[in-house]
């Protein structure tokens, strides 16, 4: 309750209540509602520019903020994974893929080089979270650039294996004639005496002893480039190229399974063993040729012989005997 407020009067020699004049009283009630709006209007400001009070809008706005601090969580989790799962698959590309198929590894800088030139992250730049957003596209780019680059690894290793396969089917690696259908192995690869002049001669290739129209097969995949008797000494026979500098011969045959520029697989029937042109006895000269330098055919028998059999041909062929051609 306000104050009641009394002044003395003479007149009367009494004390009398003072009547506020109703102008002042107008003016003292707006006063206090202007001092409260003002009040309120500054409380209000403040509390505005606090975290005490949060607006509807603010309240949305931070549940915006928060999920997109999730989001960014588990992008960066994914990311991680990502990457662990990349630098697994570099690390076999390069110390196993690459390593066997002899095809140098990819550098680590390579794989991890980030982009020159222009900025890229521009557009980014400005922003309450920029460091953390161009930091995330950065690494976004590098892992794409490193899917790029594994990518086209995988291509070429592809290529690789294909093209090993191809080798693999076309080295002259199986005895051209069965164990089975072998009187004997006659002679080896090396120094042996010539059967006509018995003169000691470099014998340039391996003569297997068997029945004339015994069975002979393509020792690789390959083209047959000759299939005739116009060559010294080795009458009928057949000559197969095998492609990456192989070529395999086979002479002193009685007669041709194949015709010249017949494509063969390795097994293959080509012909029959002989004893046409410059030989003693019916049986079968091989031999394997590498860029057009005549090499020891021992070394590619990996596809037809056990181990028993590899050794007791070894030591046959390492006999200095006499050849048959």
């Amino acid at each position: 309750m306000s104050k009641v407020k009394y002044y003395y009067d003479p007149d009367t020699l009494s004390y009398r209540k003072i009547e506020p004049k109703k102008s002042k009283k107008y003016r003292n009630i707006a006063f206090f509602v202007l001092g409260a709006s003002l009040f309120g209007f500054l409380g209000l400001i403040f509390l505005l520019n606090t975290n005490l009070v949060n607006t509807p809008k603010e309240l949305s706005l931070q549940r915006e903020v928060q999920n997109y601090e999730l989001q960014f969580e588990i992008l960066d989790r994914k990311m991680q994974q990502i990457e662990e799962v990349l630098a697994n698959i570099e690390d076999r590309d390069n110390n196993i893929y690459r390593l066997y198929f002899e095809a140098n590894p990819i550098p680590e800088e390579q794989r991890r080089a980030g982009f020159g030139g222009i900025n890229r992250y521009k557009s980014l730049e400005g922003f309450n979270n920029s460091e953390i957003i161009i930091a995330a596209t950065k690494r976004l780019d590098v892992i794409q650039k490193q899917m790029v680059i594994q990518s086209k690894s995988l291509d070429e290793i592809a290529k690789l294996a294909e093209e090993k396969e191809k080798l693999l089917a076309a080295i002259p690696a199986i005895q051209p004639v069965r164990n089975a259908d072998l009187t004997r192995m006659a002679s080896g690869f090396g120094w042996r005496t010539d059967p006509f002049t018995k003169a000691r001669k470099m014998h340039k290739g391996m003569d297997f002893t068997a029945p004339r129209g015994t069975p002979i097969f393509a020792s690789g995949d390959g083209k047959v480039v000759r299939a005739d008797n116009r060559s010294s000494g080795y009458g009928k026979h057949i000559r197969i190229d095998h492609g990456y500098g192989y070529l395999s011969l086979y002479a002193h045959l009685s007669k041709y399974n194949v015709s010249r520029g017949q494509k063969v697989k390795r097994g293959d029937l080509i012909g029959f063993v002989g004893n046409t042109g410059r030989s003693e006895a019916p049986h079968l000269h091989y031999e394997v040729w590498k860029d057009g330098e005549k090499i020891n055919p021992i070394n590619f028998y990996y596809g037809s012989l056990t181990a028993e059999e590899f050794e007791n041909m070894l030591k046959f062929a390492n006999q200095e005997n006499q050849s048959l051609d």
